[in-house]
């Protein structure tokens, strides 16, 4: 069923039509062309073909089906924290992470007008939930009511074809080039250093060597008292260094929290294998997503 906005119908099918032809080139994103996702495709993997994607679900859909030999997920943004219903479908996914890729965000508002039109008459601003958040603050002061929508390229299809001069857009310049918009403004993000950090998914875990690799999980603790206290004493007398914790409940019983993690290193460190191992023996379920480089120093300050 098609769900693109009519000004990305073409260039979703130009660029599908690309992939297609090369599948182990294609890198799966969630989003229509000129979101943030796409940018990060292209700068995460030389050669890369992107394919877009309207849920994140498809995009994973691709990579099993065999249509992608990889998509490109953000799982967490440095104002708004993590990306909603991630933790959920990578290990439902079946995929592997292979790699990680960070990208600074920079936002411009987006609309109609020519050259010389500013964003006074703009009353909305339409984007996805993650891009409204990471520019709230500039929003307020201005007084621009923010719309959610599926991603923040299509919200930028979405106003190209409405054509209405009281509604905007927030996404990357690259979007307004796309879709024939002019920028009323630029640097909307809350933050100079706003960053989001991608995880690259596979059918195949691939290995991972050298010093500097990161290894992610999620698993669910027992309904018993200190349960993560238990679960985690492992990282700690072993010197593995977590770099993320993130819980999440699973249904309405709020009986059972899981958690996604980061440490350094890989399961073949005897020090990092030790402390998997106590893991799982305090744990209902453990799965590993997978073990990447690092593409970025954790630690330190």
């Amino acid at each position: 069923m098609e769900t693109y906005p009519a000004p990305a119908r073409a260039l979703v099918a130009a660029l599908t039509e690309a992939a297609t032809a090369d599948p182990a080139r294609a890198v799966a994103f969630q989003g229509a062309p000129g979101c943030n996702s796409h940018i990060a495709a292209l700068e995460a993997m030389a050669g890369a073909l992107p394919l877009p994607c309207f849920s994140f679900e498809d995009a994973l859909d691709a990579v099993k089906e065999g249509r992608a030999g990889q998509a490109l997920i953000p799982i967490e943004n440095s104002l708004h924290g993590r990306v909603a219903d991630i933790h959920f479908l990578l290990p439902e996914s079946g995929l592997s992470i292979t790699a990680e890729h960070f990208m600074p965000i920079r936002y411009c508002l987006m609309g109609q007008g020519g050259a010389e039109a500013s964003g006074a008459e703009v009353r909305e601003a339409m984007s996805h939930p993650q891009a409204l958040g990471q520019c709230r603050h500039w929003l307020r002061a201005r007084g621009i009511r923010p719309v959610a929508y599926a991603d923040t390229a299509g919200a930028a299809a979405v106003v190209a074809e409405l054509g209405d001069p009281h509604l905007a857009a927030i996404a990357p310049r690259l979007a307004a080039d796309l879709y024939g918009l002019s920028v009323l403004a630029e640097g909307l993000e809350d933050s100079a250093d706003n960053t989001t950090r991608f995880v690259m998914l596979a059918r195949e875990a691939r290995a991972a060597t050298g010093d500097r690799l990161m290894t992610s999980f999620v698993f669910e603790v027992r309904n018993v008292p200190a349960a993560l206290y238990k679960a985690l004493g492992g990282f700690a007398t072993n010197g593995v260094n977590l770099t993320k914790l993130e819980s999440y409940q699973r249904g309405a019983s709020f009986a059972a929290t899981q958690f996604y993690c980061d440490v350094e290193g890989g399961p073949e460190d005897a020090t990092l294998g030790r402390a998997l191992e106590e893991l799982r023996f305090h744990t209902k379920w453990l799965r590993v997503l997978g073990t990447y480089p690092q593409a970025r120093t954790r630690g330190g300050g």
